[in-house]
C-alpha cells in the first residue's frame, strides 16, 4: 500500500465519527424525543446548565463548521467539482469529471449531500435551538442563529432555486417548497431583525462577550457579527439587482448605513476543530486543481497573490509556472502535475482556519453600488474599487505591492495554455486591465470591480458561481467537453444544479411544486437561448438570474 492510499485511509476513518455524530443530530432534532435520545443520565441538567448557556451554545460550533463545508467531507467534494468548478476557481484532475463537463444525469452521493447535508447539520439543530427556548431564553444567541442559517441556506437556495424553508421540520410526509423570491424576503427580515437584536444589546451590555465560549468565527465580539451580518444583507442585495432594483438599493443603503465590514481585521474565519476541507481535497486526495480561468487572470496580471493560491506545476519544462486545468477539460489519464492549492495557504495544516468572508469583498460591492447611483457612504466608485485590492494585498502581506498592481494599466489575463493536452487550449475571453479608467463605460468599469472581487475572495466558490451567473464576470472559459446532451449551453454555462433523486423519490408533491415555481419564477432569457426552459435541468435560469446588460 502506497503512502497516498495509507493517508487516505488513515483520513477517512477519522471522518466517519464526526460525519455520523452530524448526521444523527440531523435525525435526532425532528423527532419528539430528542431529550430521551440525547440526555446522558450522568451529566448535566437543562436547569444546571442553564446558567452558562451551554444546553444552548454547545450546538454553535458545529453549525458554523456546516456552513463553511469544512466538516462536511461527503459534501465538499460535490462542492468542489460543482460551484468550484463552475465559479472558475478548482478543476477535477480525472478523465471524464461528471459534473465540470455537466453531465447531471448520473445518481451519486454527491449531489444528495449537497441539497441535504445543510438541512440536517445547519436547519435540524437550529430548529432544536428553538425547542429549547434559545429564542427565549437568550434573543441574543438566537440572532446569531439566525444569521448562520441565511449565511448556510443562502448557498442552496442560489444552487437549485425553490427549496423548502419556511414549512421545513413541519412533520407530515412532504414538505412544500418556497420560492426563491420569498427565501430572499425572509433572509432579509432575518438579517434586518438580527441588527436590531444586537446593536440593543451592545448597547445595553458593552463589554458583555456571553457567547465567546462557543464561537469560532468572532469568539463572541457582537460588533463584528453586526458588520458581517450587514456585509451578507448588501452582497444579498446585489444578487437581487437585476430583478427587484428597488429592493436592492434599499437594502444596500440600509446595511452600508449601519455598518459593513472596513478592515482585515474585521475578517469572518472560522477556526477549525476538524480537518481543513480544502486541504483534505487538494493536497491530500488530490481531487482538485486549479482552474485555468483564475490562473490565467493572475499570471497575466502579475499578481503576486498567486504564489499564496497555488503552487508551480510539475510539468517538465513549466516547474516554474502556474499551469490551471480548463473547465470540462479533455483529459485522458489522471494528471497530478497540474498548480495545486499552495501547500503554505494552510500553515497549521489540518486545522488550518477556513475564510468565511473578507473585508475586500464589502469594498468591491460598495464600488459597484456606486456604479448603480447607491449612496455607499460617500466614497466613488474608483475608491471603493481600489481600497478593495488594498485591503485584499494587506490579508496576504503583500501590501507594498498594491499600489503597482492598482496602477497597471497595461497587463490583460493571459492566454490559457495546456502543456498536456493542448486541444483545451483557448484564448483569452477578456482584455480588461487592472487600473481604473474614469472614461470606460459602466459595463466595463463593473467587469473590473468583479473581477477583481472574485480574485480576492477566493476560494468562496459559491459566490463565485453566482456572481459570474448574475454579471456575466469574471469572464469564464467555456467547457471543453459538454456532456448534457443540449440541456446546458456551452457558450451560457450552466446556471443551476438539479434536485438530487432523493426529492424526487422521498419528497414528490413538495418537488412537483418546486418545479412549478421553477417554471414560473426562472429568470429571463438572452435572445437566442433554448436551455432556459423552466425544467429541473442546469440550463434553466434562477429567479435573480436575468440576462441581458447589466446597466
Amino acid at each position: 500500500m502506497n503512502d497516498m492510499m495509507k493517508k487516505i485511509i488513515f483520513s477517512l476513518k477519522k471522518l466517519v465519527v464526526p460525519i455520523l455524530s452530524i448526521v444523527l443530530l440531523g435525525i435526532a432534532s425532528c423527532t419528539d424525543r430528542f431529550e430521551e435520545y440525547n440526555t446522558d443520565p450522568d451529566g448535566l441538567t437543562r436547569e444546571q446548565l442553564q446558567g452558562d448557556f451551554n444546553y444552548i451554545g454547545g450546538l454553535y460550533p458545529s453549525i458554523q463548521e456546516a456552513y463553511t463545508a469544512s466538516n462536511m467531507m461527503p459534501m465538499i467534494v460535490g462542492d468542489y467539482y460543482t460551484a468550484g468548478t463552475f465559479g472558475g476557481y478548482f478543476m477535477s484532475n480525472a478523465p471524464n469529471p461528471r459534473y465540470a463537463n455537466y453531465e447531471m444525469n448520473i445518481p451519486s452521493l454527491d449531489a444528495y449531500h449537497i441539497f441535504n447535508v445543510p438541512y440536517n447539520s445547519i436547519m435540524a439543530p437550529i430548529q432544536e435551538l428553538k425547542r429549547r427556548k434559545a429564542d427565549i431564553d437568550a434573543p441574543d444567541f438566537w440572532t446569531i442563529a439566525k444569521i448562520l442559517k441565511v449565511a448556510g441556506m443562502v448557498k442552496i437556495v442560489d444552487y437549485y432555486g425553490p427549496i423548502p424553508y419556511s414549512q421545513y421540520g413541519q412533520g407530515g410526509t412532504s414538505v412544500t417548497y418556497d420560492k426563491q423570491e420569498d427565501v430572499y424576503d425572509s433572509f432579509f427580515a432575518d438579517l434586518d431583525s438580527a441588527v436590531i437584536v444586537l446593536n440593543d444589546f451592545i448597547a445595553q451590555y458593552p463589554d458583555a462577550e456571553p457567547f465567546s465560549n462557543f464561537d469560532r468565527i468572532f469568539d463572541g465580539d457582537y460588533n463584528k457579527w453586526v458588520r458581517y451580518a450587514n456585509t451578507l444583507r448588501l452582497r444579498l442585495a446585489l444578487h437581487i439587482v437585476k430583478v427587484n432594483p428597488a429592493k436592492a438599493k434599499q437594502v444596500a443603503e440600509k446595511a452600508v448605513a449601519e455598518g459593513v465590514m472596513v478592515s482585515n481585521s474585521d475578517n469572518a474565519i472560522l477556526k477549525q476543530s476538524f480537518y481543513n476541507s480544502l486541504l483534505i481535497a487538494s493536497l491530500e486526495w488530490i481531487n482538485i486543481m486549479s482552474n485555468a480561468s483564475i490562473v490565467t487572470y493572475m499570471d497575466g496580471y502579475k499578481d503576486p497573490r498567486i504564489s499564496k493560491y497555488f503552487d508551480f506545476s510539475s510539468i517538465p519544462g513549466y516547474t516554474d509556472k502556474y499551469v490551471g486545468i480548463r473547465n470540462g477539460a479533455s483529459i485522458l489519464t489522471r494528471q497530478l502535475n497540474y498548480s495545486n492549492l499552495a501547500a503554505s495557504s494552510f500553515p497549521d495544516g489540518y486545522y488550518t482556519p477556513t475564510q468565511v468572508m473578507v473585508a475586500a469583498e464589502a469594498y468591491f460591492l460598495r464600488a459597484e453600488g456606486v456604479l448603480r447611483g447607491w449612496n455607499m457612504g460617500g466614497g466613488t466608485a474608483k475608491e471603493y474599487y481600489e481600497m478593495g485590492i488594498e485591503t485584499s494585498f494587506a490579508q496576504f502581506g503583500l501590501s507594498s505591492a498594491a499600489d503597482t498592481y492598482i496602477n497597471d494599466a497595461t497587463s490583460k489575463p493571459a492566454d490559457c495554455v495546456d502543456p498536456v493536452y493542448p486541444v483545451n487550449d483557448i484564448p483569452a475571453l477578456s482584455d480588461i486591465t487592472v487600473k481604473w479608467d474614469e472614461a470606460s463605460t459602466n459595463e466595463q468599469k463593473l467587469e473590473r470591480i468583479v473581477t477583481q472581487k472574485w480574485i480576492a475572495y477566493f476560494p468562496d466558490y459559491q459566490e463565485a458561481w453566482t456572481t459570474y451567473r448574475r454579471t456575466g464576470y469574471p469572464k469564464i472559459f467555456p467547457v471543453k467537453v459538454n456532456n448534457s446532451n443540449g440541456k446546458i449551453s456551452t457558450e451560457i454555462q450552466i446556471r443551476r444544479l438539479p434536485y438530487p433523486l432523493s426529492e424526487v423519490d422521498n419528497n414528490p408533491s413538495g418537488y412537483a411544486t418546486g418545479i412549478d415555481y421553477l417554471r414560473n419564477e426562472k429568470g429571463a432569457s438572452a435572445p437566442g437561448e433554448t436551455t432556459n426552459t423552466g425544467e429541473d435541468t442546469g440550463g434553466t435560469r434562477l429567479w435573480w438570474d436575468v440576462a441581458g446588460p447589466n446597466f
